[in-house]
């Protein structure tokens, strides 16, 4: 039971956080109405709120956890670089240990071909790099013209001044004005809605045709590079059909354009390999990585990229000038000691194998809530996966945004006991940890039957079905 003492603090932290605390992504006249939900502790799947409620992290974390709450040899890895050197520089020629370790572990177990290594404090300022770099590339290449970017209708890359406009949600241009004029989108594969249907085959071949004919529009002399996510995450885990990545790879290598595949959600075992790009042999010529590169437990990302780009860069740049990109806080070598032992883990701590080994059952627990009266679709790779609900399973039409559907989900959940994504359009996202154990499945899915059972007897969702 909770003591009045802790309720008093609680409620001060509450008040604070009203008062100073800007979130990310969130309403804010609404959250000062609404307040915080403050969470304390966390080990392995498990998560602790400041009220002592013990909820599954379904999510991990913002789709980073992937190792789990509470490692103490992560945390043990962190304090001792800190001792050691709490800071270092990569301006002047300066380097570090950590740092030096990392790039040349990130060569090793990314896809072949990505052999230099940019590192940032994440994803966002990842792809906001390779924008950048990518704009150099092309510059210091003797094509200058080359500055237009395609990206995917519910796309997500970041919420950076560029970086957001490649990510095609509304939510990320509304009062931004973005998309920039150089920023252009294709449709999304999307299986559920393809108007080509769920063959493969035609999905593949619509969204190839698709990119071809904006390249055209566009003249490929005019565009840099096509950015894509291996699978969808923030615009409601939209997974592709298998030789959708490497087919998209082919048309911008035969459309002299870059490919860059935004691993930043998918790396790091959560669609079962270490990347994603590994499940179809693909090598892209930039790849951007965060979230999992740390587990979250301290900010990271990278930017990996070929010879090809590395070079043209390096030898177009004048003898004596240097390429004008960085941040304080690249390459820090605290963040970096975390990367190199949460790396360990993945390997040599059998996380990534465990995470491949349990797929099954978050995936055989998706499919059958395939007959419960809200769910129209189930998807998933790995330990990535959504559910779509719908109005109507026959015309798969959505709930009306006045019913307030995942407000409603994800405080039935929360009540569960449970921590999912409650996106805008009727999708719930899940991204478990990597460390989930099949009982900690069965928990999960009997909270989530659970969670929309509860939603579905509420009467003006019941109204609402067909």
């Amino acid at each position: 039971m909770i003591s009045t003492a802790e309720l008093s603090l609680n409620e001060s932290m509450l008040a604070l956080d009203r008062a100073h605390l800007v979130h990310p992504v969130a309403n804010w006249r609404g959250h000062e109405q609404r307040g915080a939900t403050v969470l304390q502790s966390g080990r392995g799947a498990w998560l602790r709120d400041a009220e002592g409620r013990e909820l599954l992290d379904a999510f991990a974390g913002l789709w980073c956890v992937n190792i789990g709450y509470g490692h103490d040899s992560v945390v043990e890895a962190a304090a001792r670089q800190m001792r050691k050197l709490p800071y270092a520089t990569g301006y002047f020629g300066f380097s570090s240990e950590p740092a030096i370790e990392l790039a040349a572990k990130l060569v090793e177990i990314a896809p072949a071909g990505l052999d230099h290594v940019y590192l940032t404090l994440g994803g966002s300022e990842a792809v906001d790099a390779a924008v950048r770099l990518i704009v150099q590339y092309y510059n210091s290449t003797g094509r200058p013209r080359k500055k237009q970017f395609i990206s995917i209708e519910r796309g997500y890359h970041g919420s950076s001044s560029t970086g957001a406009g490649l990510t095609a949600l509304p939510a990320f241009h509304r009062g931004f004005d973005l998309p920039r004029p150089e920023q252009h989108y294709i449709a999304s594969p999307y299986p559920y809605r393809n108007p080509a249907g769920r063959d493969a085959k035609a999905v593949i071949a619509s969204s190839v045709a698709a990119l071809r004919a904006k390249v055209n529009e566009l003249g490929a002399e005019n565009v840099a590079a096509y950015f894509c996510e291996p699978i969808q995450g923030s615009g409601g885990v939209i997974v592709p059909p298998v030789g959708w990545l490497k087919a998209m790879r082919e048309a911008c290598r035969e459309l002299d354009i870059l490919f860059v595949a935004d691993e930043v959600i998918t790396g790091f075992g959560r669609t079962g390999p270490m990347f994603a790009c590994d499940a179809e042999g693909v090598s892209p010529d930039l790849m951007t990585v965060a979230k999992g590169l740390t587990s979250g437990y301290a900010p990271m990302g990278a930017l990996l990229m070929s010879e090809r780009v590395y070079a043209g860069i390096a030898d177009g740049t004048p003898s004596g000038a240097v390429v004008g990109h960085g941040a304080t806080y690249s390459a820090h070598p605290v963040s970096a000691a975390v990367a190199l032992e949460v790396i360990r883990l993945y390997e040599e701590g059998g996380i990534l194998a465990n995470g491949q080994r349990v797929a099954r059952h978050f995936e055989s627990g998706l499919q059958a809530m395939l007959r419960h009266p809200l769910v129209g679709d189930a998807r998933s790779r790995g330990l990535l996966g959504a559910l779509e609900l719908v109005s109507d399973k026959v015309t798969k039409e959505r709930f009306d945004p006045a019913l307030d559907l995942p407000d409603r989900l994800a405080a039935a959940g929360y009540r569960n006991g449970l921590i999912f994504r409650a996106f805008g359009d009727g999708i719930l996202g899940f991204a478990p940890a990597l460390c989930y154990t099949p009982s900690e499945f069965e928990a999960m899915f009997e909270r989530l039957q659970r969670t929309l059972d509860e939603v579905l007897d509420q009467p003006e969702v019941r109204r609402a079905v067909a």
